[in-house]
């Protein structure tokens, strides 16, 4: 369980500065960081490994990825020089105190995530998600495995409603429902939403976002399925076959040289 370390009012501060613009920065060489290391004392490195530490747990509250210019900018500052080495550190305190693992989604925009490396492994007990919007989201998550990986959104507005959660009522639990679908699920990439093309009027579909894609388990779905309509998950066999079969994509990495 990830605790808030930051004070309330620093936290909505730094929660409102995702939206920088981003600012110059170098990767620094080997040799750079070398002499930036040699200029601080181990206290100093280890007292700003600490508050990256920190600013990505805030961040993580809200399941906001973090982008490398707002890390730069906000938190490393002056150490910039020695930032390959502090996110060497960070992603190994992540593994071994948090059992977080620190990866990088979006190696062009330099956007990183936290997941549970813990739920992760192969093996691993299936969990039920934890609070009322990830049950939602897995709802969401499970339609569009199911039905091939896309999915128009009226589709998903259908499900919803179906579990008396209308996306046009302000739910009790939820608030704004396609708010929360559209735009927090997304900017926490757990979903997509994409404009489908040559459509009128506008239609979207919802795909996996590429947290989605890293945390959650289909074979957990095929079996929440199963429970669901008393079948066995290997009677879907493309999903089973897809469920099971390791991706042949490459994976984001961790990132502790980024």
């Amino acid at each position: 369980m990830v605790v808030m370390l930051f004070d309330e009012g620093r936290s909505e501060t730094l929660m409102g500065e995702e939206e920088d613009d981003d600012i110059p920065f170098t990767q620094p060489s080997t040799s750079q960081v070398q002499k930036g290391l040699e200029k601080l004392t181990p206290a100093q490195v280890d007292q700003k490994t600490a508050e990256v530490v920190q600013y990505f747990l805030m961040k993580d509250q809200k399941k906001i990825p973090v982008r490398r210019a707002d890390l730069v900018k906000h938190v490393v500052k002056e150490y910039r020089n020695i930032y390959p080495e502090i996110m060497k550190r960070t992603a190994r305190t992540f593994e071994q105190v948090f059992g977080l693992k620190l990866v990088e989604i979006d190696f062009k925009n330099h956007v990183y995530i936290l997941i549970n490396k813990l739920e992760t492994l192969e093996g691993a007990p299936v969990r039920s998600p934890s609070n009322p919007k990830m049950g939602l989201l897995f709802v969401i998550l499970s339609v569009i495995f199911m039905k091939g990986g896309a999915v128009k959104e009226t589709l998903v507005w259908n499900t919803l409603k179906k579990l008396r959660v209308d996306p046009g009522e302000k739910h009790e639990e939820f608030g704004d429902v396609k708010r929360l679908v559209t735009d927090e699920f997304v900017r926490q990439r757990y979903l997509e939403y994409v404009r489908i093309p040559h459509t009128e009027p506008l239609e979207h579909e919802f795909r996996w976002g590429q947290r989605a894609e890293l945390e959650v388990s289909k074979i957990k779905i095929l079996e929440f399925m199963g429970e669901l309509h008393d079948r066995d998950p290997q009677s879907w066999s493309q999903q089973y076959k897809e469920a099971t079969t390791p991706s042949s994509s490459s994976q984001p990495s961790t990132s502790s040289q980024r």
